[in-house]
């Protein structure tokens, strides 16, 4: 493939939905640009997911097995939804499992994606890496945001990757290296985060009703550890449209969906994150976050 825009970035995500729940509106905004390209890289098809269609119970985990099957087609969807062309599963569909939730039996499944060789996966990357040569790499944390095995092996995965992919004597047979220039992690402002919690609590929809508190939630940064911001003002809708492809993983009640009834589509446009190696870019506002993931990058 070849690649002309100036503007490069990959996203590297565990599952389908995952794309669209934290990085969504950054997904359609940077997919619009004509002069950025976006490439998605998932790692697993989710064949451990729930399952909220009931007509289509019988394809779980534990009865016919064919849930990763049905939501590639979802992921394509909710890919054309967002505009994102170049989208891969790492290693090619099914290369690894979705592991399901940890301390589950399914981290220990043939080719679940938590026990794969950080190395190996991460080879497999350097080879997109090295192809797309994006100036900005997009993962989550070393948590994986909220501490599923597949979101922080998909971070591991990364940091290995985006080291290896710099280094000339590493597979060369991959490409020419390749230095990325920003790296990020996704991460939920906590200020948002309690605007977002307050809105829900009135709601007579709120899927957070049994939660007392912030502190009980297992995600979300301080506002002194995000620095970017990422606002993709009329991209709401497209976000909306791509996660109700996920119609398996994400029931009509979902958070997302009440705080649009709400807000409006525009409340899901603001999503932040974490440099966690680069320059960081000019800020604004407040707390002076980065808006733009190439603001203080060269684009060739």
């Amino acid at each position: 493939m070849t690649i002309d825009a100036t503007k490069r970035a990959v996203f590297v995500h565990a599952h389908p939905d995952d794309e669209v729940i934290g990085t969504g509106a950054t997904l359609a905004r940077y997919a619009a640009d004509p002069e950025a390209h976006v490439t998605l890289v998932t790692c697993t098809l989710g064949e451990e997911g729930e399952i909220h269609v009931p007509e289509l119970a019988g394809l779980a985990a534990d009865q016919a097995d064919q849930l990763g099957g049905y939501r590639i087609g979802e992921w394509h969807a909710s890919c054309d939804a967002l505009g994102i062309t170049d989208r891969r599963m790492l290693g090619g569909y099914g290369r690894y499992r979705d592991s399901g939730m940890m301390g589950t039996p399914s981290n220990d499944k043939d080719r679940a994606f938590w026990g794969v060789p950080v190395r190996q996966a991460a080879e497999e990357l350097v080879a997109v890496l090295r192809e797309v040569r994006p100036q900005v790499v997009v993962t989550y944390d070393p948590n994986g945001f909220y501490g599923h095995p597949d979101h922080i092996q998909a971070h591991r995965v990364s940091v290995e990757a985006v080291r290896l992919a710099a280094d000339p004597q590493v597979r060369p047979d991959l490409g020419e290296p390749w230095k990325v220039a920003k790296f990020y992690w996704t991460a939920m402002a906590k200020s948002a985060l309690a605007e977002g919690f307050e809105t829900l609590k009135e709601s007579k929809d709120n899927p957070f009703a049994d939660v007392d508190s912030l502190d009980d939630l297992p995600f979300g940064s301080d506002d002194s550890q995000v620095t970017t911001c990422v606002v993709s003002d009329g991209f709401g809708r497209h976000k909306l449209e791509a996660l109700r492809c996920h119609a398996t993983q994400v029931p009509p009640d979902n958070w997302i969906e009440v705080l649009a009834a709400n807000l409006g589509p525009d409340s899901l446009t603001s999503e932040h994150y974490i440099l966690a190696e680069g320059e960081r870019g000019p800020g604004t506002g407040p707390h002076g976050w980065e808006s733009d993931f190439f603001d203080g990058i060269a684009t060739v």
